[in-house]
């Protein structure tokens, strides 16, 4: 999008709040409309009460000076209050629709993009948009109307000496189109070195005990130092171009007022201009100045806000998850079937999965066994649409999956990954989370038993209410993944995916969940991610996989009879 274009949509979303704007905007025209009128009581103070000595004159002026400071003071207040509430509800409404937006983008737009960059969006650059989007354009309002009433003062005082203040105008403008450009290339660098440094800080932030226990201080100052650094140069360059703006305007305005100043005071010399028709327009000219410049000023708030709203809107317009269900789907019956399934992830060279077919049947128990980077996880996260196979066809009881809506499919199904996401919030809260957040008390205890979690909630000082803090940092590893256990079990979905479950476990707790598990064999259709294959021995079907293909299958008795890959990985392990 051009800046026209982009300076329209951001108006868009101060149309819902366009009755607060206008009377934010009729504040400006009172504020804008009595700037004249300060140069315009200098005339008749001067000549009336100075050089005439009317008495009436001596004593309305200053009744009208005190009125006139209680309207000029009445609508700035009115104009700065209204304009700050609509840009605080303008960076609300952009935080909501990027949060939104956030929430429903797929997989891959997270493998690619950095937390760092998303975090300096919703930080940073939003509220650069809503300066571009309210102060920017009311300043635009109030100061045009400024410099239009205090021309038509000055054209009615001597339109001679107003010729001379019009002439600047195309200079000023040459001026301000040549540095937009430099200002909107700066500020999208500074967008991104600010992204950059949200990133070190925020990997910093999470790492900091391999940074501790690795001796990283150093690497990561430096990297800190580096990043912080094209932020400070970005910031000058911005300031460099801004400033030269704001010079070139004034120097071209004082040449002007210096020329203004020579011939009013040879036209005052001559008699043809009263004293206080110069002071009056000398005023005027003077006053004239400061709205100039704050138009100046502007255009950095508006390139800067441009730049900005694209780095926001990107992220906005990202394309959601596709979601190509209509029908209506009933609650699963847990039949699984995948048909010639091959993946590649965006950017790799070689296939995650090659020609996978396998049907796992209604209540079935089926665990996938193999080396790291086998495709395991990756099999596991294509039933959940997670990701989107790049050739074949997955099925849930016969239905195509993009037939089935994603809201109904992901209803039926519940996933434990390796890598535990719980909440800075409380354990009850972590275990019904989402759409389970409504579910009796008695439900969750009993969910945090199966999982053997309720041994030590119990011990907590506030039980099921204990704040876990940042993605459970107050529990031990062990701990954390039980609770994610728990989450999974109070969700109650035909089918349970359980990656690397009990890969955080102690040998007694894995025991515990071990149980668990079993208790809920021939109840859910449960798929079985395990490195340690003690954990797997009881389930139904044993599924082998080596470089993205299934290369053995069966019990596991008959695995390892067969004495090949399961019976070498068995051993191993």
């Amino acid at each position: 999008m051009n800046g026209r274009q982009l300076y329209f949509r951001l108006l868009g979303h101060i149309r819902p709040y366009r009755k607060e704007l206008g009377l934010t905007v009729l504040a400006m025209i009172v504020l804008a409309a009595t700037e004249p009128a300060i140069p315009a009581l200098m005339k008749p103070m001067l000549d009336g009460s100075f050089v005439d000595k009317d008495p009436e004159t001596i004593r309305l002026v200053p009744i009208a000076l005190v009125a006139l400071a209680l309207v000029r003071g009445a609508s700035m207040f009115g104009s700065d209050y209204g304009l700050k509430w609509v840009a605080s509800k303008v960076v609300m409404d952009l935080r909501e629709a990027m949060f939104a937006r956030l929430l429903h983008l797929p997989t891959t737009f997270y493998d690619r993009a950095s937390s760092g960059h998303i975090i300096s969006k919703f930080v940073f650059d939003v509220e650069n948009v809503a300066e571009a989007a309210t102060s920017a354009a009311l300043v635009l309002v109030r100061d045009s109307l400024s410099i239009l009433g205090l021309l038509g003062l000055m054209v009615w005082l001597d339109w001679r000496l107003s010729l001379v203040a019009l002439v600047i105008a195309p200079a000023v403008a040459g001026i301000i189109r040549a540095v937009s450009g430099r200002l909107r290339r700066v500020s999208q660098g500074r967008q991104e070195a600010m992204g950059r440094l949200t990133q070190v800080v925020e990997e910093a932030v999470k790492g900091h005990k391999i940074v501790k226990i690795y001796a990283g201080q150093a690497y990561e100052q430096g990297r800190h130092r580096e990043a912080a650094n094209w932020v400070r140069r970005f910031r000058m360059k911005f300031n460099v171009a801004a400033n030269i703006n704001s010079v070139a305007v004034h120097l071209v305005a004082s040449v002007a007022l210096a020329v203004i100043v020579y011939l009013a005071s040879l036209m005052s010399a001559a008699g043809t201009l009263t004293v206080g028709e110069f002071v009056a327009f000398f005023g005027a000219m003077a006053l004239l100045l400061n709205p100039v410049k704050r138009l100046t000023k502007v255009n950095e708030q508006i390139q800067q806000g441009l730049a900005a709203a694209q780095s926001v809107f990107e992220l906005v317009d990202e394309a959601v998850e596709p979601d190509t269900g209509r029908s209506p789907f009933p609650r699963s019956r847990g039949e699984i079937e995948l048909r010639h399934l091959s993946l590649r992830y965006p950017g790799s060279g070689r296939l995650a999965l090659e020609d996978v077919s396998l049907h796992v049947r209604p209540r079935e128990t089926v665990a996938l066994v193999g080396a790291s980077g086998s495709g395991k996880s990756s099999l596991a996260n294509l039933i959940p649409a997670l990701y989107r196979p790049e050739t074949g066809e997955i099925r849930i009881d016969g239905v195509p999956l993009d037939e089935i809506p994603l809201d109904a499919l992901r209803r039926d199904i519940a996933l434990v990954s390796q890598e535990v996401v719980l909440f800075n919030d409380s354990i009850a809260n972590n275990i019904a989370y989402g759409a389970m957040q409504e579910a009796p008390r008695a439900r969750i205890e009993a969910a945090a038993r199966a999982a053997h979690a309720w041994e030590f909630i119990e011990r907590l000082p506030q039980g099921l209410d204990t704040e876990i803090g940042e993605n459970g940092v107050r529990l031990s590893g062990g701990q954390r993944q039980r609770l994610a256990i728990a989450r999974a079990i109070l969700k109650d979905a035909p089918i349970l995916v359980f990656d690397e479950a009990t890969s955080a476990l102690d040998t007694r707790s894995e025991h515990y969940v071990q149980e668990a598990l079993e208790g809920l064999q021939h109840r859910h259709t449960l798929i079985l991610i395990a490195h340690r294959l003690s954990t797997v021995r009881h389930a139904d079907r044993i599924l082998v996989l080596h470089q993205g293909s299934i290369v053995e299958s069966g019990p596991h008795e008959r695995l390892m009879a067969l004495d090949g890959y399961y019976a070498r990985l068995y051993r191993a392990g």
